[in-house]
């Protein structure tokens, strides 16, 4: 299925994916070094690739930029070409003559709203100006080039202004997910030894107040846990010396003398000017913190000059985004994708983006179609995970939901001309469903694969460099200039249609420079399994015309009676019900088997609790017809809702513990705890 377009128009596109596709695979490092002139450098780099101690990658050496520069200045013109730079010798080097444009400074960058539909519209001037005052405000504070910050705040411009800020005078940000608990926060900045959080008062979610300051103040007290001791040295929550607070509630909180200062109170007394330090092409720009497989929270390090070529190169590919599009990415900044695709890429670029601070179904499920419609996004980028939940309220009633989700596509969604998605496989029932209710049967969808260590996407749809086939459910190619592989057990590459270790054979500008202050595990977690080769967690197959398809995270495996079943696989199956809107597929231990399979279903809209029994039924024999009965569920239950974070990943483990009746443990990071107590009164009524 290919987009929309004319046979030119699409010939067109043909011959320069060709091109490019031709130019990376000939020479791959010459390939990337042609790319990297997509980005603004203060000084032009002497060699493009440093590979000679594997698998610590240097990229662009000798290089030197700025990520707030390539983001905010480059697009804006002082009267003499440029804006200023910390380095008077520092003269931007010439870029392509498709990238060297100006912008006016009132065209909008960030057009956000929030729950109760209060809007700001913050333009390219505004966020130049405003970017300036924060880097000096962390310059007052004696924040300097290498220092890290904490940012721990709800989906606000000032969000992207303080990451901004940082890396503007060469400190390094490290957002934490505002969903996260006090725990959460004092783990990231022990490892990060962070000498500055950024916070608010407070945020909105579903209505409600989300006190981010008091779990700051919890996490800084010490009642965050942790094993640091108080002696204010590295390593140590100790080490923060300011907190700074934006005023979004308007609410009285504590504020501690000397330690705690208003983000307006410090942004009024600076001036508006900060010229952007060149920074090293490896100087790092953020770490942001995933999990790991001993619970320990992996300090992911990127670096500025590859991470930019990398996120500027795939956004365009991707999107071709053109000065009069407006994009709209649903993630959260505290994750990768909002790092990469809600504020550098996108502003690297120049265009308009829409954020928005809540929940996405709030006050009612058709809040993201509001969204798109009032203004005008032509660009959808968004997770498997709330399209599954958007197609529970396929039937929501139009008049009720202020405009309209009836027929076979959603009235008002008229703008849009490509979407996608990101975050795990996408199921090829949501894909069409996708395709053909939101954007009517004509936008191209690009499922898009990457991590957050990758620091961009790897596998994706290209659709505006080049016309291929969409296949539903499939990532389609790598991009170019990334070398992808599917192998066994011992390193060799499957055949066709066989499913094997996803890995990348050869280094890539947007991948991570190593774990913060912990090499060794940077090595054993991602270079061990297989030396010489990134191995990325993930299973994977390619079909016969090379297309890849994720069947899920590797350690995401359930082995029962000696054989091992994906739980995306399952919960595929499971989805693909006409019945069932989401699943979720844990594994309780089995004398016999070793695995028990147990399945967790929600039912989509219009399914009563008098057909839950039947439901449970079809899908156990659904499982056994299309998987096979090695695959038959130990248990299954239908119930109306799963735990999930407020980033909408369903809490698995939870759901374990409540088959296995054991204790929950901490449900912090939940978007509403009542969710999992619900599912185990239902369990154990049933017996």
């Amino acid at each position: 299925m290919s987009g929309p377009g004319d046979a030119d128009a699409q010939a067109h596109t043909a011959r320069n994916g060709a091109a490019l596709r031709e130019s990376a695979t000939a020479d791959p490092v010459s390939f990337w070094s042609e790319q990297a002139r997509g980005i603004r450098w203060f000084r032009k780099f002497d060699r493009t690739l440093d590979w000679d101690s594997p698998p610590f990658a240097r990229w662009f050496l000798g290089g030197t930029t700025n990520a707030c520069y390539n983001a905010v200045d480059r697009h804006l013109d002082d009267g003499d070409g440029r804006t200023p730079v910390a380095d008077t010798n520092a003269t931007p080097a010439a870029e392509t003559a498709a990238t060297a444009t100006t912008i006016p400074a009132s065209k909008p960058a960030i057009i956000w709203e929030a729950e109760d539909g209060s809007q700001r519209t913050i333009t390219y001037g505004d966020l130049h100006r405003d970017v300036q005052r924060f880097a000096n405000v962390l310059l007052s504070l004696g924040v300097g080039r290498g220092d890290r910050v904490t940012i721990y705040m709800p989906m606000v411009p000032e969000l992207a202004v303080a990451m901004l800020g940082c890396s503007r005078i060469g400190a390094v940000h490290t957002v934490v997910f505002s969903g996260f608990s006090a725990v959460s926060i004092r783990e990231r900045v022990d490892n990060s030894s962070s000498k500055i959080i950024v916070t608010a008062d407070g945020g909105y979610r579903r209505g409600r107040i989300v006190e981010l300051k008091r779990t700051v103040d919890e996490a800084l007290s010490g009642g965050g846990g942790g094993d640091s001791g108080g002696d204010g040295g590295p390593g140590s929550a100790d080490s923060v010396r300011h907190v700074v607070v934006l005023r979004r509630t308007l609410r009285d909180i504590p504020m501690t003398g000397g330690r705690d200062l208003y983000w307006d109170d410090l942004m009024d007394s600076v001036p508006d000017t900060c010229p952007a330090q060149p920074v090293d092409s490896s100087h790092p720009l953020f770490i942001l913190y995933t999990s790991g497989t001993t619970g320990k929270p992996k300090g992911v390090l990127h670096g500025t000059g590859g991470y930019l070529v990398h996120v500027y190169s795939t956004f365009g590919w991707a999107f071709g985004a053109g000065s009069d599009d407006v994009y709209f990415c649903t993630a959260d900044v505290g994750w990768v994708t909002g790092h990469s695709y809600v504020v550098y890429g996108p502003l690297m670029h120049g265009i308009t983006s829409v954020m928005y601070e809540g929940a996405p179904d709030h006050p009612d499920p058709s809040r993201m179609w509001r969204l798109i419609r009032n203004h005008k996004v032509t660009i959808f980028y968004t997770t498997p995970t709330l399209l599954r939940m958007l197609m529970r309220f396929d039937d929501y009633d139009p008049k009720k939901a202020g405009g309209g989700m009836e027929g076979s596509a959603l009235p008002g969604l008229d703008t849009l001309r490509l979407l996608g998605t990101v975050g795990e496989p996408i199921n090829p029932e949501v894909w069409r469903w996708y395709h053909r209710r939101v954007g009517r049967g004509r936008c191209p969808i690009i499922d898009t694969w990457w991590q957050t260590e990758t620091g961009g996407m790897l596998i994706s749809p290209l659709p505006a460099t080049e016309d291929v086939e969409l296949k539903p459910g499939s990532a389609a190619l790598p991009v170019p200039g990334v070398s992808i592989d599917v192998i066994d057990d011992n390193g060799d590459p499957v055949p066709a249609n066989t499913r094997g270790h996803l890995v990348v054979r050869r280094p890539w500008p947007g991948m991570l420079l190593t774990l913060w202050g912990d090499d060794a595990r940077y090595v054993k977690a991602y270079w061990s399994r297989f030396p010489g080769l990134y191995h990325s967690g993930d299973y994977a197959r390619v079909d016969d015309d090379g297309y890849v398809w994720l069947l899920g995270r590797a350690d995401d495996v359930l082995k029962v009676a000696g054989h091992r079943i994906g739980t995306a696989e399952l919960e595929g199956c499971v989805v693909s019900h006409a019945g069932v809107a989401e699943s979720a597929v844990c594994g309780v231990p089995d004398e016999i088997k070793g695995e028990s399979i147990v399945v967790f279903a929600v039912p989509r809209s219009g399914v009563g609790t008098e057909l839950y029994g039947q439901l449970e039924s079809d899908i156990s024999q659904k499982i056994r017809d299309e998987i096979g009965s090695i695959a038959a569920p130990g248990a299954v239950h239908v119930v109306p809702r799963l735990p999930k974070t407020r980033s909408g990943k369903i809490m698995r483990r939870l759901l374990k513990s409540v088959a296995m009746d054991e204790p929950i443990g901490d449900t912090s990071t939940l978007e509403d705890a009542d969710a999992i107590q619900e599912v185990r009164s239902m369990l154990r009524a049933k017996g």
